[in-house]
């Protein structure tokens, strides 16, 4: 039986997943106009912010082991393109 990640990368080729991550910060702020809070982490050798939306607030991730499944995205910020990774899936490790 296929797990539930394996299922997301064979239905989607752009989809990334990487396991044992160490976050190095974790910043929670709510969105504008909206009821959804934006996560946005930085993990240990990556220069790029991931994010993920929940409805609630998600517990302080800052030094923990996360598996994740995500896809690259491009975000324009103060007039610059910007590469940001777009999480799917997050699952502490």
């Amino acid at each position: 039986m296929k797990s539930p990640v394996d299922k997301l990368l064979k239905k989607n080729r752009e989809l990334i997943h990487s396991e044992m991550m160490k976050v190095n910060s974790h910043v929670q702020r709510e969105e504008k106009n909206t009821d959804w809070i934006i996560n946005t982490i930085t993990l240990e050798g990556y220069d790029v912010p991931f994010r993920f939306k929940r409805k609630k607030g998600y517990r302080n991730l800052k030094g923990a082991r996360v598996n994740l499944t995500y896809y690259a995205g491009m975000e324009s910020v103060a007039g610059f393109d910007m590469e940001v990774m777009y999480v799917v899936r997050i699952k502490m490790a």
